[in-house]
């Protein structure tokens, strides 16, 4: 007997568990001591892509999908009752929704705890995977991923999952989301990709939900937030037209990074009927960004991506100056490339535009570290940098991340002298610690070059 067949079964099955389902069914030919260990395997992994080769055209073929459903029902009724910890269903072809009914409602009543479902049925998408009532029926499920070509509707009543800490919705259809978030007294994860709302107005409201991230969903008209145990908050997506309920009393990290259409931008850019540019909170208010900024204001860690501030060389500092004036606890920044249009709506947050009153919505505000990524060497961004040195009066720590992307005005060995001068000059007048860092990355392709900084 090899020496791997020697091990006990305990051991076996966990090594099988890193296998696809049908991978580990084929090792019951290599003896009578691996015959039967596929029934004790506690994950279950079920992908049609590895029986049916699709590279081969064999999903075309209705044969061979019948073979794949059929391999499937064998070994779930090889495995009897026995425990499951995790499954994961992935059909990319047209099976039997029924069947699937039954893969599902078998998994959940051997007590799964991890359920990972991506089922197209049509890939034209006009023919969705209904989910059956009974997938939302389980004492043991704590973690749940409802992925691409799959249809959620329930009804009041109709879910129990007291137990489920994450759920990941990824390009599912998705109908009365407060009656289901209603049901997961435990939930704590949240995950929202690429959701297609079939609901206008869309409440999260959880008690107990501690992180929650929304990315790339559909623009919808209302989208509220009751969510006063959250600590984690990560948005990228579309701005939504109101959000009457922003309740984060508790949020500690943020990462924001709005999707704006090309009209919400030009009316953010265009004057108002007397030829004057919006006041800050007007123009910004269409967009509903003051509401979402002003429900986050107890936020201590905020990482900001160019779309939010509108931060390019065509867009201008919109949300800058309203963000700083609601956020009273905020003390670590973190932004994304300083470059941006100039315009006066940028208000005093940057020294793009000579005014009298200069910084005062930075000095209202207490942050103590400012990252600074994506930074290209040029005096535009060290005037900027001077001028939050100036006046954030709290500020305490400074981090300069080098863009990654060549070419900077760094490639240049006089302006690297220049820079690193006058880096060394705003630590001596400064009390803040000032750091330009560089990745490992940059480091060893500038050092190949012969390039030093």
């Amino acid at each position: 007997m090899d020496r791997i067949s020697s091990l006990p079964n305990e051991l076996l099955c966990h090594i099988l568990s890193f296998l696809t389902t049908k991978e580990a069914a084929l090792t019951s030919i290599l003896s009578k001591r691996w015959r039967y260990l596929i029934a004790f395997v506690p994950y279950l992994y079920i992908d049609d892509s590895v029986f049916l080769h699709p590279e081969e055209d064999k999903r075309d073929r209705p044969e061979i999908i019948q073979s794949f459903l059929d391999f499937v029902d064998r070994i779930l009724a090889l495995q009897g009752d026995s425990p499951i910890k995790k499954c994961s269903i992935k059909c990319l072809s047209e099976v039997d929704s029924v069947r699937v009914d039954g893969w599902i409602s078998n998994v959940l009543t051997r007590g799964v705890s991890d359920l990972d479902l991506l089922i197209i049925l049509d890939m034209d998408g006009y023919d969705n995977y209904r989910l059956s009532p009974k997938s939302f029926e389980s004492t043991t499920l704590v973690k749940l991923k409802i992925g691409c070509g799959i249809e959620i509707d329930w009804l009041a009543g109709s879910i129990f999952l007291p137990m489920l800490k994450t759920l990941v919705i990824d390009s599912a259809r998705v109908y009365k989301f407060e009656i289901l978030l209603d049901a997961l007294p435990a939930l704590e994860e949240l995950v929202l990709v690429e959701v297609i709302w079939k609901d206008d107005h869309v409440n999260v409201s959880s008690a107990s939900l501690k992180t929650l991230t929304i990315k790339d969903s559909d623009c919808l008209g209302i989208l509220s937030f009751d969510t006063p145990s959250l600590v984690y908050f990560k948005y990228t997506s579309f701005v939504a037209t109101d959000s009457p309920v922003v309740n984060m009393k508790n949020l500690c990290d943020a990462q924001i990074n709005f999707l704006l259409t090309e009209e919400q931008l030009q009316r953010a850019r265009e004057p108002d009927d007397d030829g004057h540019w919006f006041d800050q909170d007007i123009a910004l208010g269409y967009s509903n960004v003051w509401k979402l900024f002003h429900g986050i204001q107890n936020v201590q860690y905020l990482d900001l991506f160019p779309n939010t501030l509108e931060s390019n060389m065509n867009r201008g500092w919109q949300a800058m100056p309203v963000l700083l004036k609601n956020c009273p606890h905020l003390e670590t920044l973190v932004i994304d490339g300083l470059f941006h249009h100039v315009t006066d709506k940028c208000g005093d947050a940057c020294d793009c535009i000579s005014r009298e009153e200069k910084g005062h919505s930075l000095t209202s505000c207490p942050v103590k570290k400012l990252e600074i990524q994506g930074f290209r060497g040029t005096m535009k961004e060290m005037t900027m940098i001077k001028h939050f040195l100036d006046h954030f009066p709290c500020l305490k720590e400074m981090e300069i991340y080098v863009e990654e992307n060549d070419p900077t005005e760094l490639r240049f060995p006089e302006v690297s002298k220049v820079i690193k001068q006058m880096m060394e000059e705003f630590n001596k007048l400064s009390s803040c610690n000032v750091q330009l860092l560089v990745s490992d990355y940059l480091c060893k392709k500038w050092t190949a070059k012969g390039r030093i900084l």
